[in-house]
C-alpha cells in the first residue's frame, strides 16, 4: 500500500510544475531551495510512526531518480519571467559538489524559462565532463529551449556530440547511453525548428531507421520515436514548400512505417552496424521500431497543409486482414497524423468522431451483442482494440485542436467519451446514452481501456487549460482517489492524472496553450501515446519530455486594476475574435480575471457594463505568439488593463448582484425625495434626515471627501427653517446628479452658479449686500453659449456638463433682475446719453454701479459713442416711422434685444410716443 501511494506521490511534481508555472519571485542573492520528495508514510494507529519503503525489495534511490528529477524541474518552472535578471554566477551558486538528479531537474526547467542563455561554453563544458547522466539530459533539453529556432553553432556542436552518427565507425569504442542520444536528438530539432536543415534532416531520417549500435537494444523505439519528433520539428509544416528533396524524405518514411507500394521504391538503408553488438538486424526494416517514428514525423512536416497526399499514405485498415497487419497503437499515431494534417476538417461533434472508424470496424461493433457464432472467423479482439485506439486517436486530435480554447462543444464531448471508456472499466455512473457501443471490455485488455481513457482525459484538460474547469476538475479528484482494486492505477496512470490536474489550473489561470505549429509539436511530444509503467521506464519515451508542453503554453491572461484604488476588480469585457471555418465573426462576454483567445483571431477587447467607463483595444488578427513579458509593444501591459470605476456604482466585490449600484432608487430612499412637493412636504413636517445613512451611501460610492462632508452638510439639523428648504433641495438634487454621473467636480460649479444668481436677487433688496464681482456673469455667459451650442449641434460633444435646463432657468432669472430695477434703467439713459457712471459715495450708489456694470456685460452693450454712431447712421440715411429695433439689430449684431429695446426708447421716443 505504501508503495502504491509513494508512486502517487512520486509523480506529483509533473502536475504541480504545470499548476506553479511562473508564479513566483524569487532572490537572485539567496540559494534556491527545491522541496524534498518524500515517499514514506505514517500510521496513525502507531502515533504516528514514520514508514520508509523497504530498500530490500527494490532499489529506492535508482526509483528516486526521475521522480526527484521532476520534482526540480516542478521548481525551475515557478520562477516568473525575471526580465533577464538570472545571471550565471547565481546558476553557479546552486551547483552542488556533486551532480544528483536535483540539480539536473533545475538546469532544465531553468532552460524552459529561457536562462540557461547566460551560460557560457566553459560553463556547458563542466557539466558534461561530470558524465552525469540526469544532468547532461537536463542540460541539453534546457539549452535547446534556451536557444529555440536560433539554430546556434555552438550550442548545435554541444548537441551533435552526443549523436554517435557524426561519427566515424573507428569510434565505435565511444559508446553513449540511448537515453543521452534520445534527449540529444529532441534538442537537436527544438534547436533547429522550423529551419528545414538539409544535413540534419538527412542525419535524423536515418537515425529513425538506425540498426542496433549495442546489446542494450530495449530503448530503441524511444530512440527512434526521438529522431522522428526531431525530424518533424526541424522540418515543421515545411512538407510543401521544403526543398526539392522532400519527395526522398516521404518515401523512405513510409518505408519506415511499412507501406507496400514504397518497399521497393528505397534500397536498405546503409546506417552503420557496430561491430561490438552481439544482436544483429536483418536486411530490412523492423517496422515495429521505426513505425511510430515515421508517422509522427510525416504529421510534424505536413502539419496543417492539407496534403491529401499524405493524407491518403497514412491510411486507416479498411479490411479484417489489414487490421491484424497492423498494430492497434500505430492505428492510433495514424489518426492523429491524418487530424494534425488535414486541420481544418477536426470538429467537435460526434458524427466527426464516428467518421474515423472505418465501416469495418463500425460494423464488426455494432454486433458484439449478437449471437457470436456468426463471427467465428471474425477477430473481435483486433476489431475492439482498433475502435479504442481511433477513438482516443480522434479524442487526442480534438484536444490539440481546441487547446485552450476552453470550447464548450469539444469540452462536452471528451467528457462523454471519457465517462464512456470509465464505465466499460468499472460501472461508476449512469450510462450516457445509446450511441456507445457495450461489453467492449470483454474483447480488449484492461490496460489498453486504461491507456485510452487517460489519454482522453489529459485531451480533455489540455482542451480546458487553466480555466479549472468544475466538472473536470471533480472527475480528475475521483480519478486521483481510485486504489488498484479499482484498475490499473500504476505509475503511468497516475502521471496521466497529475498532468491533466496541473494542465487544468495551467500556471495558477494565468496561462493556457497556444495552437501554433511549435506549440503543437511540444503538445504531440508532451502528450505521446505511451506512458510510463514505471519511475524508470524511458524505453518508449523519455519521461523528461514530459515537460516540454512549457514551450506551448501562452500568458494570455488579463486583469483589471482599478486606476483609483490601484487594486485588481472584477470587471466585464466584451471579447470579439474573427470569422475562422468554424464560425463567423463572434463577440462574447467574460469578467476579468480572464483568458484571452489566441492573438490569430483576437479582434477587440472592450471594457463594458455600468460600473466601469467603457474603453476598446482594438487588434489585428496576426499568426504570432503572444506578447512576452514586458515586451513595449504588448496592447495590455503585460495582461493589465486600468479601468476607471464610476462613482455611481459599487465594485462587483462589494455588490455582486448590483443591488446597491442602483443609486437612483438608493438616493431617493435614503433622502425621502421623489418631487418638489415632497420636499416642501419635508420642510412642513421637520423631517430629520439621517446623516450617517447618507454619508454611508455616499461613501459607498465615492471615496471623494468634499462629496461626503456636503452629504453631512445636507442633513444638518440646523437646516429645518423654512427658508433653506429651497436650497437644500437644490443641494439634494446637485448631489445625486453629480454622485450618479460621475462628475463629482460639478458640485462647485452648480453652486457658483446658483450662489451668483443668488446675490444678485440679494443685491437688489439689500443695499448693503458684499457682492462686487462681474467675472460671474461672463462665466453664466460662457456656460448658456457652450450649452446652445451643443444642443444645436454645432459643436460635437456627448452632452452638457450641466444640464441644460437648469441653465436655461439660470439665464431666465438673471434677465428678470437686471429688466426689474427702475434705478438700473434710470443709469442706464444716463449713460446712454452722456456716458456718466452714477457717483460712488455711498453703498446705494455702489449698487447702481454694479448693477450697471453686469446689464452692460449680460447684454453685451457697447460703448456710448458706437451706439451713437449707429443711432446717427439711421436717422441720416431712412426715416423711420414707427420703430428702430429692426435697423440697429443689423448695425449692433452682439447686443441683446433686451438693451436694443431700451436703446430705441432711449434716442427714439417719438417713435415710440407716436405707435402708441
Amino acid at each position: 500500500q505504501l508503495w502504491r501511494i509513494a508512486q502517487r506521490t512520486a509523480v506529483l511534481p509533473l502536475g504541480r510544475g504545470a499548476f506553479t508555472l511562473s508564479t513566483i519571485h524569487t532572490l537572485l542573492t539567496e540559494a534556491f531551495t527545491v522541496p524534498k520528495l518524500v515517499l514514506a508514510g505514517r500510521l496513525p494507529a502507531q502515533q504516528n510512526a514514520i514508514v520508509n519503503l523497504d530498500p530490500n525489495i527494490r532499489n529506492i534511490q535508482e526509483l528516486k531518480t526521475w521522480p526527484e528529477f521532476h520534482n526540480a524541474v516542478a521548481a525551475g518552472l515557478r520562477l516568473a519571467p525575471l526580465q533577464g535578471k538570472v545571471s550565471r554566477t547565481w546558476i553557479k551558486y546552486n551547483k552542488p559538489g556533486e551532480p544528483n538528479a536535483v540539480h539536473a531537474g533545475l538546469l532544465f526547467g531553468l532552460g524552459l524559462q529561457g536562462y540557461l542563455h547566460v551560460l557560457n561554453l566553459s560553463d556547458i563544458y563542466q557539466y558534461f565532463t561530470q558524465d552525469h547522466e540526469s544532468t547532461t539530459v537536463g542540460l541539453m533539453l534546457g539549452l535547446a529551449a534556451s536557444y529555440r529556432r536560433t539554430m546556434q553553432p555552438d550550442i548545435a556542436k554541444a548537441l551533435f556530440f552526443h549523436v554517435p552518427a557524426r561519427y566515424q565507425a573507428s569510434y565505435a569504442e565511444f559508446e553513449i547511453p540511448t537515453l543521452l542520444q534520445s534527449a540529444a536528438l529532441v534538442s537537436v530539432g527544438i534547436l533547429f525548428e522550423g529551419s528545414a536543415h538539409l544535413q540534419t534532416m538527412q542525419l535524423l531520417l536515418g537515425e529513425i531507421g538506425r540498426r542496433s549500435a549495442g546489446d542494450n537494444v530495449l530503448e530503441r523505439e524511444g530512440y527512434a520515436v526521438s529522431a522522428g519528433f526531431s525530424l518533424g520539428l526541424v522540418a515543421l509544416g515545411r512538407g510543401g514548400d521544403a526543398l526539392g528533396s522532400m519527395d526522398s524524405f516521404v518515401n523512405r518514411l513510409l518505408q519506415y512505417l511499412g507501406s507496400k507500394e514504397e518497399r521497393s521504391l528505397l534500397a536498405p538503408s546503409n546506417e552503420d552496424h557496430r561491430s561490438a553488438a552481439q544482436i544483429t538486424d536483418g536486411s530490412t526494416s523492423n517496422v515495429d521500431i521505426t513505425a511510430p517514428g515515421a508517422i509522427i514525423a510525416l504529421a510534424l512536416m505536413y502539419l496543417k497543409t492539407e496534403s491529401e497526399v499524405i493524407f491518403s499514405k497514412l491510411s486507416i485498415p479498411q479490411t479484417h486482414y489489414d487490421l491484424e497487419c497492423v498494430r492497434p497503437d500505430f492505428i492510433m499515431l495514424r489518426v492523429i497524423a491524418r487530424n494534425l494534417i488535414m486541420w481544418r476538417r477536426i470538429c467537435p461533434t460526434c458524427d466527426w468522431i464516428q467518421s474515423q472508424i472505418p465501416e469495418v470496424v463500425k460494423n464488426g461493433i455494432s454486433h458484439l451483442q449478437d449471437d457470436m457464432d456468426e463471427m467465428y472467423e471474425v477477430d473481435v479482439e483486433a476489431l475492439v482494440q482498433a475502435y479504442v485506439n481511433i477513438v482516443a486517436g480522434a479524442c487526442i486530435s480534438l484536444g490539440m485542436r481546441f487547446a485552450g480554447t476552453r470550447d464548450g462543444n469539444a469540452r462536452d464531448l471528451l467528457n462523454s467519451y471519457a465517462l464512456y471508456l470509465l464505465n466499460e472499466i468499472k460501472p461508476v455512473s449512469a450510462t450516457p446514452g445509446n450511441a456507445f457501443p457495450r461489453g467492449i471490455s470483454k474483447y480488449v485488455d484492461r490496460g489498453t481501456l486504461e491507456m485510452c481513457f487517460y489519454l482522453i482525459i489529459l485531451s480533455l484538460s489540455v482542451v480546458m487549460a487553466g480555466s479549472g474547469d468544475l466538472q473536470v476538475f471533480r472527475l480528475l479528484r475521483f480519478l486521483r482517489s481510485r486504489n488498484s482494486a479499482d484498475g490499473h492505477a500504476n505509475y503511468g496512470t497516475q502521471m496521466a492524472v497529475s498532468l491533466a490536474t496541473g494542465f487544468l489550473f495551467l500556471g495558477g489561470g494565468m496561462r493556457t496553450f497556444s495552437t501554433n505549429n511549435g506549440s503543437l509539436a511540444m503538445l504531440l511530444i508532451t502528450l505521446y501515446p505511451r506512458l510510463p509503467s514505471g519511475p524508470n521506464d524511458n524505453r518508449c519515451h523519455l519521461q523528461a519530455f514530459r515537460h516540454l508542453y512549457v514551450l506551448a503554453t501562452e500568458a494570455r491572461w488579463l486583469q483589471t486594476i482599478d486606476v483609483d484604488s490601484g487594486l485588481p476588480v472584477y470587471a466585464p469585457l466584451e471579447v470579439t475574435v474573427k470569422e475562422t471555418e468554424l464560425y463567423s465573426e463572434t463577440r462574447f462576454c467574460e469578467v476579468t480575471p480572464c483568458i484571452l483567445p489566441e492573438r490569430a483571431i483576437l479582434k477587440r477587447i472592450s471594457v463594458c457594463g455600468p460600473r466601469y467607463w467603457p474603453q476598446q483595444v482594438d487588434l489585428v488578427p496576426e499568426e504570432k505568439h503572444w506578447w512576452s513579458f514586458g515586451d513595449k509593444n504588448d496592447p495590455f501591459n503585460s495582461g493589465v488593463i486600468y479601468v476607471k470605476r464610476k462613482v455611481g456604482a459599487c465594485s462587483y466585490v462589494d455588490d455582486p448582484v448590483g443591488c446597491q449600484s442602483l443609486l437612483s432608487r438608493a438616493m431617493h430612499k435614503v433622502f425621502g425625495l421623489r418631487t418638489l412637493d415632497e420636499s416642501n412636504m419635508l420642510a412642513n413636517s421637520h423631517r430629520e434626515l439621517d446623516s450617517e445613512s447618507v454619508d454611508h451611501l455616499v461613501s459607498t460610492f465615492s471615496s471623494d471627501p468634499s462629496l461626503i462632508a456636503f452629504a453631512q452638510l445636507c442633513c444638518d439639523k440646523s437646516w429645518n427653517d423654512r427658508s433653506d428648504s429651497d436650497f437644500k433641495e437644490f443641494c439634494l438634487q446637485v448631489l445625486f446628479d453629480c454622485i450618479s454621473k460621475d462628475r463629482p467636480a460639478l458640485l462647485q460649479v452648480y453652486l457658483s452658479l446658483y450662489t451668483t444668481i443668488g446675490s444678485m436677487a440679494e443685491l437688489l433688496v439689500k443695499s448693503d449686500s458684499n457682492v462686487c464681482d462681474s467675472l460671474s456673469i461672463s462665466s453664466l455667459k460662457v456656460a448658456l453659449a457652450y450649452n446652445e451650442a451643443v444642443s444645436s449641434g454645432r459643436l460635437a460633444s456627448s452632452g452638457g456638463f450641466v444640464q441644460s435646463i437648469f441653465l436655461a432657468s439660470l439665464g431666465k432669472r438673471c434677465e428678470e433682475i437686471l429688466n426689474c430695477s427702475t434705478e438700473l434703467q434710470i443709469n442706464l439713459r444716463d449713460y446712454l446719453t452722456s456716458e456718466a457712471w452714477p457717483d460712488n459715495y455711498n453703498s446705494k450708489l455702489q449698487k447702481d454701479i454694479i448693477l450697471l456694470s453686469w446689464y452692460l456685460k449680460w447684454f453685451s452693450v457697447p460703448s456710448p459713442s458706437i451706439i451713437k454712431a449707429a443711432v446717427e447712421k439711421i436717422k441720416s440715411k431712412c426715416k423711420i416711422s414707427t420703430s428702430a429695433i429692426p435697423l440697429l439689430r443689423l448695425l449692433l449684431p452682439s447686443t441683446h434685444v433686451s438693451a436694443i429695446s431700451e436703446i430705441d426708447r432711449v434716442f427714439f421716443p417719438s417713435l415710440e410716443t407716436a405707435a402708441l
